[in-house]
């Protein structure tokens, strides 16, 4: 027997970019295995705290004596690589037809990409932008902090238990519930994190709005 629809209400939608919106995995992997390798550090052991997070964060969390500025540092110079680098960035299956289904719906990015990655990335996969962009200058703490969904779901103008988040990473799911929104899982690295739903990509998933404005978000 086929599997019976997960189906959740919400009056927004939050969405985090990297692995949700777009595979952006074999920069990320480029060049934070580069990074490990510059710091003895095992690349795998990095990828697995580098999703979700802004650069800086991840240094921190890998190398937590190294100074502030050597990260911000870094991560500045991160960020130019990685901007500078789209070979492999492609859409999540479903991405488009799923951004399409938002157009009139309240949603926004909240992204650890600053906003002129985010921009080269969404347009690498050619995507169009969310109305509302809450990236790395927009807040002052990095997923696994609920500021960005805080601030998201704010600039929206709705309360957080009223959107639903998308996310991909462990950071993210974690920023999404500790900020009291429920959070549907894109793609694998999801699962062991245990969102509210999860779907294999964007291609399962479907979002109708009723006149009133109350969506439902189906999966499967």
């Amino acid at each position: 027997m086929p599997a019976t629809p997960v189906r959740l209400t919400a009056r927004a939608v939050l969405l985090d970019m990297d692995g949700t919106l777009v595979n952006s995995d074999a920069v990320i992997e480029r060049w934070w295995s580069h990074w490990a390798e510059q710091h003895g550090l095992d690349p795998a052991e990095v990828l697995a705290v580098a999703h979700g997070r802004q650069g800086h964060a991840t240094m921190a969390a890998l190398l937590p004596e190294r100074p502030v500025e050597l990260n911000l540092a870094d991560n500045a110079r991160m960020l130019d690589k990685e901007r500078a680098d789209t070979e492999g960035v492609v859409p999540v299956p479903g991405a488009a037809a799923f951004l399409a289904s938002l157009a009139g719906v309240p949603h926004a990015l909240v992204t650890s990409a600053d906003q002129a990655l985010a921009r080269v990335r969404m347009a690498a996969a050619d995507l169009p932008l969310p109305p509302v962009l809450v990236t790395a200058e927009s807040v002052g703490a990095s997923k696994p902090d609920p500021e960005g969904f805080l601030k998201g779901a704010a600039t929206l103008g709705f309360a957080p238990t009223d959107c639903l988040a998308f996310e991909d990473s462990g950071a993210g799911i974690a920023a999404a519930r500790a900020a009291g929104t429920r959070v549907i899982g894109i793609g694998p690295r999801a699962l062991p994190h245990q969102p509210d739903a999860h779907a294999d990509t964007l291609t399962a998933v479907t979002v109708t709005a009723a006149p009133d404005g109350l969506l439902t978000v189906t999966m499967g």
